[in-house]
């Protein structure tokens, strides 16, 4: 039974490795809001990766338990403030929709 979680374990760590090479790593350009979206959308992923890099990490036994709390945590936080800023955009999208002409 172990052995087949660290097998799994070192599939999943393949996988992410192949996946990583695919998404830009650029900083948030603040040239446009297109660009600002797109290089803040980049980070989320990286902090997403980097959580699911420390959780494979600690089953294989060669990561901190601790790393793996503190990156999930950074990864939630990361998350539900994108959340937030979509439900802000989609609120005044709907609200410049409903303005009349």
């Amino acid at each position: 039974m172990i052995s087949s979680n660290l097998t799994g374990a070192s599939a999943y760590a393949a996988i992410q490795g192949n996946l990583g090479s695919s998404v830009a790593r650029a900083p948030i350009d603040t040239g446009s809001f297109g660009s600002a979206l797109q290089g803040a959308m980049s980070n989320l992923i990286n902090v997403g990766r980097e959580a699911d890099t420390k959780a494979v990490q600690a089953m294989t036994g060669s990561g901190n338990l601790t790393d793996v709390v503190m990156a999930v945590s950074k990864a939630e936080m990361a998350l539900q403030a994108s959340v937030a800023v979509r439900d802000k955009v989609i609120s005044a999208y709907q609200d410049v929709m409903r303005m009349s002409v």
